[in-house]
């Protein structure tokens, strides 16, 4: 068995022509301040690369990288990469043998709960989510006895244990068409108490009759956002387009050309007439566009997540070698019946006729 400090020889020509495959992704990153996309930079990663494909093959693997992980990740080794909802999809979708999750730990379980005939490892076990971490299945259900005439929603940014006490499951992708189409006028949402803020100002604009309480999470890259940097922005760079996510305070997003999911967001770049962007999310996903959108033009804004930073091309091949014992995700059957219970009831209301609130 080959180990993960027995790296696997390829020839000078098989690094070069992956080194050259690399470069023309990875060279219009520009978001990137720790490195330089070279040729030299890109023949340093590639025998990892080609050793993570090549075990892929042979181990029946797919790996699924969220838009916030490192570019080489994304463009190296990843057979899908997109958002929450997006990788939700293909997880559900896949039959591989062994999922490989890059994201954070609360995506992996998804990843497990929609398809529990696969092994599914996460290369670093502490890559977690301060919304995630925000709240337990013991608290919600004393939040549940609070408010026993709630629909009780959780955002997908959630452990297994908070989906399996919840009505539906969301994503920022589908939130308001789920809200709004739930027939009990108040809804418990959990963990985000800032999405749960733009999902008020939402219902209000479309003239829905909700109340929205919340618990009190809040992600540490969305929540720290400055708006004053957005009235700065704009007078220096006359026709900036403002893009954020519905993590962010109101304070962001109502200041905002576009508001919406990770998808979301790099559609309405890509398809949107601008000398410049400014990306109020994590740094990843604007070095997606980067690479996709070479044309696009971006000020700085972005904010860098430390859980999907500890995903790594080294941590991918080891995983991929040999998992440690908690490296591989585990649910209780019971339990993960319960947490797909609101993931089904997410797709089935998502997928029925859309919803599409202006600027989402």
């Amino acid at each position: 068995m080959v180990s993960a400090a027995e790296p696997r020889n390829y020839s000078d020509d098989q690094i070069e022509a992956e080194a050259n495959r690399l470069l023309t992704k990875l060279m219009h990153v520009e978001c990137e301040a720790s490195r330089s996309w070279n040729i030299e930079a890109c023949r340093e990663i590639a025998p990892l690369t080609l050793e993570i494909n090549d075990l892929k093959r042979e181990k029946g693997a797919v790996i699924l990288a969220h838009s916030y992980v490192e570019p080489e990740i994304i463009y190296g080794v990843a057979d899908f990469a997109g958002d929450s909802y997006m990788l939700s999809l293909k997880a559900k979708e896949a039959a591989a043998e062994r999922i490989v999750f890059s994201g954070v730990v609360f995506m992996a379980e998804t990843a497990k709960i929609l398809s529990p005939q696969a092994e599914v490892v996460v290369p670093d076990r502490g890559s977690g989510c301060s919304l995630a971490d925000s709240l337990t299945g013991e608290q919600l259900r004393e939040l549940k006895k609070q408010y026993p005439d709630a629909a009780v929603v959780c955002y997908i940014n959630s452990t297994a244990e908070v989906k399996a006490e919840c009505d539906v499951c969301v994503t920022s992708s589908n939130v308001y068409k789920i809200v709004a189409s739930l027939p009990q006028q108040r809804i418990l949402f959990v963990p985000d108490r800032l999405m749960a803020e733009n999902i008020r100002t939402e219902m209000r604009k479309l003239g829905i009759d909700k109340e929205i309480i919340s618990s009190d999470g809040t992600c540490i890259v969305h929540d720290e956002f400055d708006p004053a940097i957005i009235s700065e922005a704009r007078g220096k760079f006359p026709g900036l387009k403002v893009v954020s996510h519905p993590e962010c305070t109101l304070d962001i997003t109502s200041k905002s050309d576009y508001v919406g999911s990770t998808g979301g967001m790099m559609q309405y770049v890509k398809s949107t007439e601008a000398p410049y962007f400014m990306m109020l999310t994590e740094c990843g996903l604007v070095e997606r566009i980067e690479v996709e959108a070479p044309e696009k033009r971006f000020i700085s804004g972005c904010k860098l997540c430390p859980y999907m930073k500890l995903n790594s091309l080294e941590k991918i091949r080891d995983v991929l070698v040999a998992p440690r014992p908690e490296q591989i995700v585990t649910l209780d059957e019971e339990l993960r019946l319960k947490a797909l219970r609101s993931i089904d009831r997410m797709f089935e209301i998502a997928e029925g006729a859309p919803h599409q609130p202006k600027g989402c």
